[in-house]
């Protein structure tokens, strides 16, 4: 009886280990960014060229993050998860496709598959900002390099 009750936590122990390793590597694989083969732009060049009006510099995050971290200095945020996104994007744009339009998130997983995805949609002039708000693995982010950000409005969306 002994004997079994050692093999049985022995299996908890082992399933529960495996159980944790999956999770670890789930979470991981979603934070790798897809690739996408069009251009980058770091935060600073991101910020400069949204201030001067040569890019459309979109934080694609959610309101809770934006209240959080307040919007990069030149940006306009669209949260991406919106019904009406590529309406309200090609809105924002005039209904040019090929406008310069860069896309930030938090670390740059998010912006990198809809730059993709707006790719197919039809843009032609994608830009994505891997660093995001946060930073990744290409680099500190908007909050880390110090760059402006402004309050979340929320009636101003």
């Amino acid at each position: 009886m002994a004997r079994n009750v050692k093999r049985s936590r022995r299996w908890i122990l082992i399933g529960g280990c495996a159980a944790v390793a999956g999770g670890f590597a789930i979470r991981e694989y979603r934070l790798i960014p897809p690739d996408y083969a069009g251009r980058q732009l770091g935060v600073q060049d991101a910020h400069r060229q949204a201030v001067a009006g040569d890019v459309l510099l979109l934080d694609i995050r959610t309101p809770k993050e934006w209240q959080s971290t307040g919007i990069g200095e030149g940006a306009k945020s669209l949260d991406m998860r919106r019904d009406d996104f590529i309406p309200a994007l090609t809105q924002l744009v005039k209904g040019d496709k090929g406008a310069a339009i860069a896309l930030i998130c938090a670390r740059g997983v998010r912006s990198a598959r809809l730059s993709n995805r707006l790719t197919e949609a039809g843009f032609t002039n994608i830009i994505d900002v891997p660093e995001g708000m946060l930073g990744s693995a290409a680099g500190p982010g908007w909050v880390r390099a110090g760059l402006p950000v402004r309050d979340y409005d929320r009636s101003a969306v």
